[in-house]
């Protein structure tokens, strides 16, 4: 049976570079240190934001410094315990972090409750009085618009100093799930043995050829998810228990209200997203789901099977040497400035593409204003990593023209926008492909890997949104979130979706608990908005070429400067419609049925 290795014995080489954050464990310890020190450079400012506009400005640009290195101290821990959360220093360093983060938002608490007890037309007048607040300015705004919602500035300095305990039920979830979960060994077609494990299992036996394997790693995962269902419905009720609390403290309509304000998005845009893509992309995934079945032979389609290849004998080589140049190649249209911080992040070991033991699940990007970006993914040599190490690099990409172009208050936009970059790269990489080869059988490969680009975006996280929205539903009416409440619910979005092209099982039913996002906000229904605004754009830049790319870099480089419809907009896509949604969701339509016809054409 193959062994996982552990973190000390995976390649230097496939290790991402912390040194670049941090040279030592001793200078970040020293940090900590100075940090506390340093919060004079902006308590100094406390009762005196009312004085004069030099008064805020100082204020502001000290606490800019001081945020953009409290965000790098706690990358560091963080990055250092998603590489292993079973390295007790690492689970150390998290604690410190944690407790810095947390005196440190107390501390500065006092900025946003000032600002919000200024007189009205003071910010007005200080515009006048100091140009250079010209640059806070979309920060004070958006400060501005949660005046009705904010608490006195002692309640806000408890809740700031209280940050590390908000955040333990999803330290919680991630200890359990990647430092005491273990998985039973299964045995493939073939009776080889394989080990399980939740990095193994949602990034290669999913998608495995093997229908025997696949159905046996979905029952050995399954069954032990099913153990933890309890503890871990427990850990994600009072995740939302606090957010519906915090809602209504802060007098808001909803928990949704609440949640979507920091990303500057409407009741309307976030249901849209939802509603459309649901109602109008479930006929297509369902002819998929019976092409699945009938190309590979299936006594039935399972909710396991729904990830196999369909063409499993045609594999590009997929070594992840080979996926960075394939990648590389793609992403010259974007031009020399993007394609060097593709190349730097690929040759200066930005990515930590291992697969040990602790390592944290799926793919995320990381960057702290002033460093460059760091990316998370456990590489399985299967070319759908191609596609999700794109992806990445994708947020790599805009994160690094935007902390170029913008200061750190402004350089991070909506998270309805953040999706936008990375699934634009994962498109470009698709039409690539295509463009260098006639072959019928290798373009029905490239059209199935955008199928599970839209898949990942579009139905796994899609309906992750969908639950979230169904929990909080449930939670505002006072409804207790168990196990068995939670379950029902994720079998109800999977079966209103699937309808009977898929067979659900109670193991279905545990999907909830295989994702962190739940953790996140309403951060799942994004990655729908996101790609629903790169396909756009992507055809633009297919159809349009360069200037097409010139406004999606520009859009970029924007940062956080404007709201996420404004920068869909400078890309040339307006978000404020449903037609976007419906014409991408068209689109993904007209991708099954070319599939359809070539698997008829090629007569497999």
């Amino acid at each position: 049976m193959q062994k996982r290795l552990s973190r000390a014995n995976v390649p230097l080489e496939a290790t991402w570079r912390l040194e670049d954050l941090f040279a030592t464990s001793a200078l970040w310890l020293q940090e900590a240190d100075q940090l506390l020190q340093d919060l004079s450079t902006v308590t100094q400012y406390a009762g005196r934001l009312g004085e004069s506009a030099d008064a805020l400005l100082g204020c502001l640009e000290s606490l800019e410094a001081l945020q953009a290195r409290i965000s790098r101290f706690a990358s560091y821990a963080h990055l250092h315990t998603s590489g292993d959360n079973t390295d007790p220093e690492n689970q150390a360093r998290s604690a410190r972090s944690g407790d810095i983060v947390s005196k440190t938002s107390a501390a500065l608490s006092f900025v946003s409750s000032e600002i919000l007890s200024l007189p009205e037309g003071t910010l007005e007048q200080y515009y006048k009085d100091q140009p250079k607040l010209a640059v806070y300015h979309r920060y004070l705004s958006r400060l501005m618009a949660v005046q009705p919602h904010q608490l006195s500035a002692e309640t806000e300095a408890v809740l700031a100093s209280l940050g590390e305990v908000w955040g333990a039920p999803y330290r919680i979830y991630l200890r359990s799930k990647l430092s005491d979960m273990s998985f039973e060994p299964v045995q493939d077609s073939e009776g080889q043995t394989w080990p399980v494990s939740f990095a193994l299992y949602e990034n290669k036996y999913i998608q495995s050829s093997d229908t025997a394997l696949r159905r046996a790693s979905y029952d050995s995962f399954t069954k032990t998810l099913a153990a933890y269902q309890h503890t871990f419905a427990e850990t994600y009720a009072t995740e939302v228990k606090k957010q519906v609390v915090m809602s209504g403290l802060r007098k808001y309509d909803s928990v949704t209200d609440m949640l979507l304000q920091p990303q500057e998005v409407s009741q309307e845009l976030y249901h849209n997203i939802l509603d459309t893509i649901q109602m109008e992309l479930a006929p297509h995934m369902r002819r998929l789901a019976s092409l699945k079945q009938r190309v590979l032979g299936l006594d039935k389609m399972l909710y396991s099977d729904l990830k196999a290849p369909l063409d499993p004998h045609y594999n590009p080589k997929t070594t992840y040497e080979d996926a960075c140049r394939l990648i590389s190649d793609a992403l010259q249209i974007m031009g020399p400035e993007y394609v060097a911080i593709v190349e730097k992040a690929f040759s200066d070991r930005w990515v930590d593409y291992a697969d040990n033991v602790g390592k944290s699940t799926g793919a995320f990007c990381s960057t702290a204003y002033g460093s460059h970006s760091y990316i998370l993914i456990s590489w399985a040599d299967n070319m759908r990593g191609a596609f999700t190490l794109a992806h990445e690099v994708g947020h790599a990409g805009h994160f690094t023209l935007a902390g170029r172009h913008q200061s750190y208050i402004n350089a991070r936009p909506s998270m309805y926008f953040i999706e936008a970059p990375s699934t634009m790269n994962e498109l470009l990489l698709a039409q690539h492909i295509m463009k260098q080869s006639d072959d019928k059988r290798m373009r029905r490969w490239v059209i199935e890997q955008l199928l599970n680009t839209y898949y990942h975006n579009y139905v796994t996280h899609l309906l992750e949104g969908e639950m979230q929205r169904k929990v909080y539903a449930a939670a505002t009416v006072g409804e207790a979130l168990t196990a068995t409440r939670l379950n029902e619910l994720k079998l109800s979005a999977l079966s209103a979706f699937w309808g009977d092209s898929v067979e659900l099982d109670e193991g279905a039913g545990l999907t909830w608990m295989r994702q962190p996002h739940y953790y996140m906000s309403l951060y799942p229904y994004t990655y729908a908005a996101g790609l629903t605004a790169s396909t756009a754009a992507a055809q633009r830049i297919l159809a349009e070429g360069q200037p097409a790319v010139d406004r999606w870099l520009q859009a970029l480089r924007a940062g956080g400067t404007l709201s996420p419809l404004e920068l869909m907009k400078l890309a040339g896509v307006d978000m404020s419609t449903k037609q976007p949604i419906q014409a991408a969701v068209r689109y993904v339509g007209d991708l099954i049925t070319e599939l359809e016809q070539l698997y008829v054409e090629l007569d497999v």
